[in-house]
């Protein structure tokens, strides 16, 4: 989870933006971040570009869908949507920090 989730998280909650003009609103703040990152990665060597094409081609198209599907969706139901994509990032986070910790205590009952 990334600090833009948390953005559209603060900006929609304690700001009372409309959701659609908190995810605009973290847009604005993520393209100059993301662009720098990426020129500094590409000066430095640092992007794979066989991975790096399709996932940049696969996100774009992504993107032009989700702003076209959520552009004509009820600011509720993109509100409780994007409450469930951040329970389901929370148990994922949770899971793989679960799953370390026991590979880890495991590992360490090993070396007993």
């Amino acid at each position: 989870m990334g600090g833009g989730t948390i953005l559209i998280l603060l900006l929609s909650l304690f700001l009372n933006l409309n959701q659609h003009v908190a995810q605009a609103t973290n847009l604005v703040f993520f393209i100059p971040t993301a662009l720098t990152a990426t020129i500094v990665n590409f000066k430095n060597k640092n992007i794979n570009w066989k991975n790096a094409i399709p996932v940049t081609i696969i996100g774009v198209i992504g993107s032009i869908i989700g702003a076209t599907i959520s552009s004509d969706m009820n600011v509720q139901v993109l509100r409780k949507l994007f409450g469930i994509f951040l329970i389901a990032i929370a148990i994922y986070e949770i899971y793989s920090w679960y799953k370390m910790y026991i590979k880890e205590k495991l590992r360490h009952n090993k070396d007993i």
